[in-house]
């Protein structure tokens, strides 16, 4: 006999945990399958992890409606209130919460804290299953419901199947959706550092020809630093000794920096970006990383990917039926999330060709743009609004 579920939830990472917690609170008995043991909690005493995200005010929105937000609060997290935006031209742009009466724009939170919180919710959650070590084999479905074959053999129904397990997925491979991608012959160095300075409240990003270098403040005098550039020279930087890579950073990096005390942690990984061709099909949905996969110079990732899980849980949970995989239910889903994933993908497209290139007209655009957002203030709040998962304009 198979075992039976609402909704099975491949992946427990940060997108499908937030998921199964939506729809855990709303009543809905959900299988999370992660294919690998739980991580041992974060140590919040020791250095930060290497793995950070941004975490805008309408994620943490999310994020409470999900009982973790304030799990994480009582770890370890980053407030930021300001953003700085300039080019290898000198024109800058700077944004600052308080233009919208808000005391921040987001947080930045390691990973595991993240993940550690969201498990801690569902733990709670008498409705929610987790399986882990457990990996699909095999997906069927028909018009009533859908099926997994777990490499053990065992088989699990649902009325709803959702693919969260990454950008590799494997629910989006075993289910024939086809995905696009773009190598933008990239890699991204990224660094833990401890700074001479106190902990900030800004996070900055500059803008060089061979790529962006960025800025993440951490809890206490610690900073996450990213350094785009060519695979060769990334892969240079990050084979050096500490002392080697730390002269470097300094000697590349603004004036801002001001310092490095010590070097925690460092690793670096492939810029590419991925878009399925489909975010549903009949009993099963795609969110998260598995669904898109976008350049991550303006920090969204993570955020569009809660955006996804709000909207499906929406969905369902708004649907007005005990179908969670019902037609009516994923076309909605995908009609509200598209059309957002789309722009975000086209906005992080944009900004890499327009800064990340020597000479032409693409870098004065760029450097143009930069001027105007710093002088519109109706634009300047926009922005503001933008980076705080706020609506803007259009929504």
């Amino acid at each position: 006999m198979s075992q039976k579920a609402d909704v099975i939830i491949v992946g427990g990472g940060m997108v499908g945990s937030t998921l199964a917690a939506l729809l855990g609170q709303a009543g809905y008995q959900v299988i999370v399958l992660e294919g690998a043991e739980s991580s041992p909690e974060p140590d919040v005493n020791g250095p930060p992890e290497l793995r950070v995200s941004s975490v805008n005010r309408g994620s943490a929105a999310v994020f409470e409606r999900a009982g973790a937000w304030q799990r994480m609060l009582a770890r370890r997290v980053c407030p930021f209130r300001r953003l700085r935006v300039w080019d290898s031209r000198g024109v800058e742009a700077g944004f600052d919460a308080r233009e919208t009466g808000d005391h921040c724009l987001g947080w930045f939170i390691e990973n595991g804290i993240i993940v550690a919180a969201l498990h801690e919710a569902l733990a709670a959650m008498a409705s929610v299953e987790w399986r882990a070590p457990a990996r699909p084999q095999r997906v069927n479905v028909d018009a009533d419901a859908a099926s997994v074959t777990l490499t053990d053999g065992s088989e699990l129904q649902a009325k709803l199947i959702v693919g969260a397990d990454g950008p590799n997925s494997t629910v989006r491979q075993l289910s024939g959706i086809g995905c696009h991608e773009t190598d933008y012959e990239q890699r991204a160095l990224v660094t833990n550092v401890q700074t001479a300075l106190p902990q900030q409240d800004v996070t900055w990003q500059r803008f060089t020809p061979h790529g962006p270098q960025a800025f993440l403040p951490l809890a206490g005098p610690n900073a996450s630093l990213i350094w785009y550039d060519t695979p060769e020279r990334v892969r240079d930087r990050e084979a050096r000794p500490d002392a080697d890579l730390q002269e470097l950073i300094l000697s590349a990096f603004p004036a801002a920096l001001r310092g490095i005390e010590a070097i925690h942690a460092r690793a670096s990984f492939a810029i590419r970006r991925r878009h399925a061709q489909a975010y549903h099909q009949p009993r099963l949905a795609l969110v998260g990383d598995a669904a898109h996969v976008i350049h991550p110079l303006m920090g969204q990732g993570l955020n569009l990917g809660i955006q996804g899980v709000a909207s499906l849980a929406s969905a369902i949970i708004d649907g007005g039926t005990n179908d969670p995989g019902s037609p009516r239910v994923l076309a909605a889903y995908e009609y509200r999330h598209r059309p957002r994933a789309l722009a975000m993908m086209g906005a992080t497209a944009t900004c890499h060709r327009l800064f990340t290139r020597e000479g032409g007209a693409l870098p004065l655009i760029g450097s143009g743009l930069l001027g105007l957002a710093r002088l519109a203030p109706i634009g300047r709040a926009q922005v503001v609004r933008f980076a705080m998962g706020l609506p803007v304009m259009g929504d």
